[in-house]
């Protein structure tokens, strides 16, 4: 019980509020939500040095802030004010630039930090920036309000889902993961469920955003939101290794019951470049 409440005050608040950035803020090509996807990824960068931090990998705070929003920067600098993208090879080249450098005139009794604070930079300079970047590229596409909106609440009710179905169905079926031991099959079977039923009602509601180019309309929108999910839920997976990896439990407690940033987007980041690259092939034009 616990958990629910803060789970339901994130959806039915949580969600309302990303829906009003995205619908009601469309200026410069969504300029005020991607200002709000540069903060969350500099935010889940610092949580991500606390992780490795753990492995005694330590960068200080700001750094971390600074090289995880430089990917998204990038990206928001090409498409809210016409900068090219090569902006985004360009920033991570001057992160990559300073890693390597900033060290150099260091008291020689810090040298042997080095490799583990190189390794830190460069880990949070590419997740989760280089991730949520994509989100911000989806902006420039016709109707992104309708093709970003599908792509976050599939993320979200995949989860919410998988969550319902594990608490209602997964007695006598967890553990099927290593990585994530309270996580069970009806679980898995009820977030990919509930994704397949995104792509059918994106493709019913909204055909001026969902027709697609080489498949049916109904069976490309249901590819679309499997993979997506999928790959979502391989992003949480994923960071649950490194949780664990770590010896902790969430990444931070900035979220109520979910626990930090990155606890919260990393099941996003990891969706981003496959829902990208999966609506760009079937729908775009």
């Amino acid at each position: 019980m616990k958990k629910i409440i803060p789970r339901l005050l994130i959806f039915f608040i949580g969600i309302p509020l990303v829906i009003f950035l995205i619908v009601f803020l469309p200026q410069k090509n969504h300029l005020a939500a991607n200002i709000v996807i540069v903060i969350c990824t500099a935010l889940g960068a610092v949580e991500f040095a606390g992780v490795l931090k753990q492995k005694k990998m330590i960068i200080p705070v700001w750094e971390a802030a600074v090289l995880g929003a430089l990917a998204p920067l990038a990206a928001l600098l090409a498409v809210s004010f016409g900068f090219d993208y090569w902006s985004i090879s360009g920033f991570l080249m001057a992160g990559a630039f300073w890693i390597l450098v900033s060290r150099i005139f260091s008291a020689e009794k810090k040298f042997d930090d080095f490799a583990g604070r190189a390794a830190a930079g460069f880990s949070v300079m590419l997740y989760p920036g280089l991730f949520m970047a994509w989100i911000i590229r989806m902006t420039r596409w016709p109707h992104a309000d309708l093709v970003i909106l599908i792509f976050i609440l599939t993320i979200c009710i995949n989860d919410s889902a998988a969550w319902a179905a594990g608490m209602l169905f997964g007695k006598g079926n967890r553990g099927i993961i290593p990585a994530s031991p309270n996580k069970s099959i009806a679980g898995f079977i009820g977030g990919f469920i509930i994704s397949l039923l995104a792509g059918a009602a994106a493709v019913s509601f909204f055909p001026e955003a969902f027709t697609s180019t080489r498949l049916p309309s109904l069976a490309a929108g249901m590819i679309l939101t499997f993979l997506a999910g999928l790959a979502g839920t391989l992003g949480d997976l994923g960071e649950s290794v490194l949780k664990r990896s770590a010896g902790i439990k969430d990444s931070g407690s900035l979220i109520p019951g979910r626990g930090g940033m990155l606890d919260t987007i990393d099941s996003i980041a990891l969706a981003a470049p496959v829902y990208f690259g999966v609506y760009w092939f079937l729908f775009s034009r």
